[in-house]
């Protein structure tokens, strides 16, 4: 298949290039259309899962492709097969290789097999994790499922264009921008501009000004459920003619076109392009009338909430059908007088669609025999070695069972394979045969493989991974600067600032008072609004504009005001940030580092301490819990020196208390995914985190008075918890363990004990049960009592240790109750 044609509307082409760019137009979206028909096909017959296609939205998706330039972002939904067939960057092999769930990246670029079809993607990175030169190249962000969840990063990609064209800092990295001509291209279907995140996206990019075109694909249903219940008025482009921009104010710019009309959409995109690239103004294109033929995915038939007037009016205005249909009616008539065609007649479009319908079905066949022919290989390997093993089996019979059945699959999956061999060495399990050791290096073997088809990937495994970045302790001067803690975060930021070049701060209050905190105090007036700006109240679109930002080239801290207001933007964090790396195969990145602060402040809504939820939604993002500031800033400087994203919570009630200025700021790291022994006991070991350490190190002064020495470890960070086991070597000490939290019972505090008794093997050096001490269940009341009597507090410390102890050695420590 061929790549994109160049953009035509700037320049004249003889009448016999553009007859031969329609017909390749169309070709195109034959080909996709084939694709999404078989496609269907392949799902019902069980060779694929599942199956959600573009059929019906290919002619405005060609005009998309004709005003995407190189350096352009697009971020979209799983519908735009036919936009990645015209830029060349999905071949119809590919399309079925995705759909098959090839675990080979050169087989699936998309995804190496990860994502279901429909998800595009394009290559950002380099074999060793270096960046592309990305304005050589169309790029396509990573889709993910979620409705609506491509558009905060969408913002984020249309801001890099603004920055790069306006901060002269940047200037130099001219692997990412030409100037900040680049466009973000976004795609959305009608009835997911219901969506909270399309409403913060597009009020943000309009408060912004950036070179975003937002396509909505309409074609007057969800699933199921049709526009009246979706939008007012049912037209988005209605309800937004609000943002349209004016001679007095600035705002976007709005097109409305029918998704059927090849000739006004080619003219509606080349002027969005325009608009957007040159005047960086964001563009809505409203593409009505569009169809869906086969419904909204595999899963069901679209005849069951369609009457009988919409399929055929469905039918009569299939874009397709459109464009064949002016194709066969299109004449023009010269000075000469001479009539001009695309065709003579219908048999050579039909020609052509059968030359379409070809190519798919042969690449269909070549997709599906690569990928099954992979997986023949390993079951004609497994079969020989069990026919080796059953025969000086006492087995034999049952081990020949699972072989035949195994040989009668005719189209078998790895699951199928590895389950029979695993299966017949239980059978073998005690006896010495020969074959046995093949069987068993054949299973470690898959099972390895497996982790690099399944699993691998979840964060940076090149040199540049932060958990490579070592440690620097910092340094002091010689008489003791005490300072506000607040201080030591600023001054730090400054020297990152002025060290890294495309570092961009942002968040609510980030800019002009330098934070609620204050630390990033005088820093906007000392490195510009660009580099350090406020925001609105949005949270997720905060999240999404450092995610498209780091997509492309820059260094975000996206800060957000607390962690409470973290749950705004988790959704976004854990669907697309945290997945982002694994769904690629290591192919796209987002360095991204997200600022907040939490812990001990009182009152539901400002608790701060969510972190089992956080945990368990964010693998693949650093979860990191300083104690300090120092330890905060050791961080920043750590994770700016890697590539991959991170959460950073600061303590709240941290920045008026006194730290030691160090004088290497800028320079000093915190390693990740290592504790910290603040106080060394023979008693119990009792591990913590961030604000709840202070409250550890007073009990630890009062169960001194009464011959209890606790040693007491610093998680620091969560996500990676303790990689080099030093928790189990202080068990291995104390014999006795707690972990104190002041998340929900089963938060924190639970994962930190499966990582030491499990993980550490921990459990062999216990001689009393271990125990965790979190906070209540539910969220803290409001006050200083509310915080008393919800989280753990010196005393509860206090009284769990001697309750162990109590335990341990009743007649020394007596029953406090």
């Amino acid at each position: 298949m061929s790549t994109k044609t160049a953009t035509q509307s700037s320049q004249e082409i003889s009448f016999s290039d553009f007859k031969k760019e329609v017909l390749q137009d169309y070709k195109i979206a034959k080909i996709s259309r084939e694709c999404s028909l078989l496609g269907r096909r392949e799902v019902l017959t069980g060779k694929a899962k599942f199956g959600i296609f573009g059929d019906g939205k290919e002619v405005p998706q060609l005009a998309m492709a004709k005003a995407f330039q190189k350096g352009d972002f697009r971020s979209g939904y799983y519908r735009d097969q036919t936009f990645m067939m015209a830029i060349g960057e999905l071949s119809a092999q590919q399309f079925f290789a995705g759909l098959y769930a090839h675990t080979d990246i050169e087989a699936d670029p998309m995804s190496a097999g990860r994502q279901m079809g429909g998800h595009f993607a394009t290559h950002s990175l380099q074999e060793d994790g270096s960046w592309k030169n990305l304005t050589q190249q169309y790029n396509s962000s990573s889709d993910i499922s979620p409705t609506a969840g491509q558009m905060p990063r969408l913002l984020g990609l249309a801001q890099a264009s603004k920055v790069y064209r306006n901060e002269k800092s940047v200037a130099h990295k001219t692997n990412f921008s030409n100037k900040g001509n680049e466009v973000a291209w976004g795609t959305i279907g009608n009835a997911s501009t219901s969506e909270g995140l399309f409403f913060e996206t597009i009020n943000a990019a309009g408060v912004l000004q950036v070179p975003m075109v937002m396509n909505v694909w309409d074609d007057e249903y969800g699933i199921s459920v049709h526009a009246k219940h979706q939008t007012t008025k049912e037209s988005i482009s209605e309800i937004l003619k609000g943002f349209q921009r004016d001679e007095k104010n600035k705002g976007y710019e709005l097109f409305v076109v029918n998704g059927w009309d090849y000739v006004q959409l080619m003219d509606v995109y080349q002027k969005a392009s325009k608009i957007a690239r040159e005047e960086h103004v964001p563009v809505l294109i409203h593409v009505k009338e569009l169809t869906q033929p086969q419904g909204h995915s595999t899963s069901g038939s679209h005849e069951r909430y369609k009457d009988q007037d919409r399929l055929k009016w469905e039918k009569d205005h299939d874009c397709l059908t459109k464009m064949r249909e002016w194709i066969l009616d299109f004449e023009l008539e010269t000075e000469t007088g001479e009539t001009l065609r695309f065709v003579e007649g219908e048999e050579e479009l039909i020609i052509l669609e059968k030359e379409a319908k070809k190519e798919v079905t042969n690449a269909k066949r070549n997709a599906w025999n690569a990928f099954l022919n992979e997986i023949k290989s390993e079951l004609l390997e497994v079969s020989d070695i069990l026919k080796r093993v059953a025969a000086k089996s006492v087995n034999e019979n049952f081990i020949n069972k699972y072989i035949n059945d195994l040989n009668a699959i005719t189209e078998p999956t790895r699951k199928d394979v590895l389950s029979v061999a695993r299966k017949c060495l239980w059978y073998i399990r005690d006896e010495d045969i020969a074959a046995k050791i093949e069987l068993q290096n054949f299973i470690k073997e898959a099972l390895t493989q497996a982790h690099d088809k399944y699993s691998s990937h979840l964060l940076s495994e090149t040199e540049a991974s932060a958990l490579k970045v070592l440690e620097e302790a910092p340094t002091y001067a010689q008489e003791q600067n005490l300072v506000d803690a607040r201080i030591v975060m600023r001054d730090n930021f400054d020297a990152i600032l002025t060290k890294h070049k495309d570092v961009l701060i942002f968040g609510e209050d980030a800019g002009f008072i330098g934070d609620v905190n204050q630390g990033l105090e005088g820093l906007q007036e000392k490195f510009g609004d660009i580099r350090i700006s406020d925001t609105g109240i949005r949270e997720a679109t905060i999240l999404g504009q450092g995610i498209g930002l780091a997509m492309r080239g820059l260094r975000p801290i996206a800060e957000i005001q607390y962690l409470d207001y973290l749950l705004y933007a988790l959704q976004i964090m854990s669907d697309d940030l945290a997945t982002l790396r694994y769904r690629t195969y290591g192919k796209q990145k987002a360095p991204l580092i997200i600022r907040t602060r939490g812990h001990r402040l009182e009152g539901i809504w400002h608790a701060g301490s969510p972190m089992g939820a956080i945990i368990n939604s964010l693998r693949g993002i650093h979860v990191l819990v300083p104690r300090n500031m120092t330890k905060a800033a050791g961080f920043y400087n750590t994770l700016l020196e890697g590539d991959d994203p991170a959460l950073v919570i600061e303590c709240l009630n941290g920045y008026r208390l006194k730290e030691e200025l160090p004088t290497n700021l800028g320079d000093f790291k915190t390693k990740i995914g290592v504790v910290e022994t603040i106080k060394e006991g023979k008693d119990i070991t009792v591990v913590s985190y961030g604000s709840t350490l202070r409250i550890v190190e007073d009990a630890a002064k009062d169960l001194a008075q009464v011959g209890i020495d606790i040693e007491i470890i610093d998680a620091q960070s969560l996500l990676p918890f303790d990689l080099n086991h030093d928790c189990v070597k202080s068990l291995a000490k104390t014999n006795k363990l707690l972990v104190v939290d002041e998340d929900v019972p089963g938060g924190a505090s639970a994962y930190i004990l499966q990582e030491i008794l499990e993980t550490q093997n921990g459990y062999q050096y216990l001689d009393s049960k271990p125990v965790t001490l979190s906070a209540k269940a539910h969220r803290p009341a409001y006050g200083t009592d509310g915080d008393y009597f919800s989280k753990p507090s010196s005393e509860d410390i206090f009284e769990k240790i001697y309750a162990i102890m109590h335990e341990f050695n009743p007649n020394k420590f007596k029953s406090l109750y």
